[in-house]
């Protein structure tokens, strides 16, 4: 059975302090279970206070964006070898970086590859505009961002890989994809993934779902069989929220 993961996505929040004041009260409310892997993606400057503070707490920590070359003249970015000392994951092609900030598949190839190859598991974002999915769009998008991210990766280089389907329309609106739909759109994922590189892959890899889940949409979306888990946003920092959804996501697999 795959590990469900509910990983939170803290963006352009928190201060130091604030960071490690919300894993503090998250861990006080869900203590040292460990049915669900919790992962914290705060800004980078907090990654080394919250590896220090979380060091004895079941959380995995997550950058949320790197660069793709290990050193050189990239003002402002952070390499691969810089972050795997101070995180197990990192995010990338979230829609934000891709709107926002110029991110294309070729790059979020590009990252995917560097990150597989400095042992930090890519956290794989994939999702449609509001526009693409009107049009009827969404198969056809997800199944060539899946592939362009996975170019040029072997089937053994994708065993820490997590791919998280996030349609760009649900992002922070208050305004969720229904269970069935974020289900059947992960179900794609991985049938892309088990043409791509077998059943093996396919089976192992975790496909989450996120795009405005909440304590109260999380057991419908998590009772779906091809999603493992959420990218939380918003509902990430509040502690109580977060918290909810670790253990509804627990008592769904039977913790």
């Amino acid at each position: 059975m795959r590990k469900p993961m509910m990983a939170g996505n803290w963006k352009m929040n928190n201060t130091v302090p604030e960071a490690l004041d919300l894993a503090r009260q998250i861990y006080q409310l869900v203590g040292d279970t460990t049915l669900v892997e919790q992962v914290l993606c705060p800004p980078s400057l907090c990654l080394h206070p919250l590896k220090t503070l979380t060091a004895a707490m079941p959380f995995a920590l997550g950058a949320q964006n790197c660069h793709w070359q290990e050193s050189g003249a990239f003002t402002g970015e952070l390499s691969p070898p810089m972050l795997r000392e101070l995180a197990q994951y990192v995010i990338i092609g979230h829609s934000e970086r891709r709107q926002l900030f110029g991110e294309t598949d070729e790059t979020v190839n590009k990252k995917t590859r560097a990150a597989l190859a400095h042992d930090l598991a890519p956290i794989v974002c994939v999702g449609e505009s509001l526009d693409q999915n009107e049009r009827g769009e969404t198969v056809s998008i997800i199944t060539a961002q899946v592939r362009a991210a996975l170019t040029g990766l072997s089937a053994e280089q994708l065993q820490t890989l997590v791919i998280a389907y996030e349609p760009i329309w649900a992002i922070g609106t208050g305004r969720a994809a229904t269970a069935q739909t974020a289900g059947d759109i992960c179900g794609l994922v991985r049938s892309i993934l088990r043409e791509m590189h077998g059943g093996a892959v396919a089976d192992t890899t975790r496909v989450l779902y996120g795009g405005s889940t909440k304590p109260d949409n999380i057991s419908a979306i998590m009772e779906q069989p091809d999603i493992d888990g959420a990218l939380i946003g918003g509902a990430s920092l509040e502690a109580a929220s977060y918290a909810e959804m670790v253990k509804i996501t627990a008592q769904v697999y039977g913790g």
